[in-house]
């Protein structure tokens, strides 16, 4: 384990049951929002897996993980990233929050011993999607989406539900377009997510 992570594990008494843990990790280090929520999407994406014939036990898996590294502020999330020799894109200096992915894929890994690199790969792109994503992206990704982790409804579900009536792709799609169409308003467009939006708006219009 790498050394960055020995001060939020030492006080977990982990039981091998990865559910359980990820709660015990999450709520003992000040984040009992983020472990309701890991766990709603985790069911969520459970829910998904099953109506688009995906690995079901992978999503879920995949959901409870995906906003591990909320245990790490926004103001300190790049110096994370680089102790963990992840990649930092220009986009992710000016806005920190969006590379909690890549050190939640990371964490995955080296705390909770997940080595399903489907499972690894869903929960690195779980915020913006990627180019050539798989069918778990896609399954957390709009699992994410559904279950968000703020107040009120989301101002974009009706559309991306109606879409996931289409397909899976339409509903991610769904997403990624309704920030693109606000991309002015935002603080920046990740790569991944204008790769995504590149790739996916071909595919809809095919389908």
């Amino acid at each position: 384990m790498h050394s960055i992570f020995k001060p939020l594990t030492q006080h977990v008494s982990f039981t091998g049951e990865l559910k359980k843990d990820i709660q015990l990790f999450l709520t003992l280090n000040q984040c009992p929002k983020t472990a309701k929520h890991c766990i709603e999407v985790g069911t969520e994406s459970r829910r998904i897996a099953m109506l688009f014939n995906a690995n079901q036990a992978a999503a879920e898996t995949a959901g409870w993980l995906h906003d591990i590294s909320a245990v790490f502020p926004n103001n300190g999330r790049i110096e994370v990233a680089r102790q963990l020799q992840i990649e930092v894109f220009p986009e992710e200096e000016r806005f920190p929050m969006i590379i909690h992915q890549k050190i939640s894929k990371v964490m995955a890994q080296d705390i909770f011993n997940i080595h399903d690199q489907d499972v690894l790969d869903a929960v690195g792109c779980h915020t913006t999607l990627r180019s050539s994503s798989t069918l778990l992206d896609q399954v957390l990704f709009v699992a994410d989406k559904i279950s968000w982790d703020q107040s009120g409804v989301p101002p974009y579900i009706n559309e991306l539900n109606r879409n996931l009536e289409k397909s899976l792709t339409h509903g991610a799609f769904a997403y990624i377009n309704y920030l693109w169409e606000r991309k002015e308003t935002l603080k920046v467009i990740h790569p991944w997510l204008r790769d995504a939006y590149e790739e996916l708006k071909d595919k809809v219009r095919l389908v």
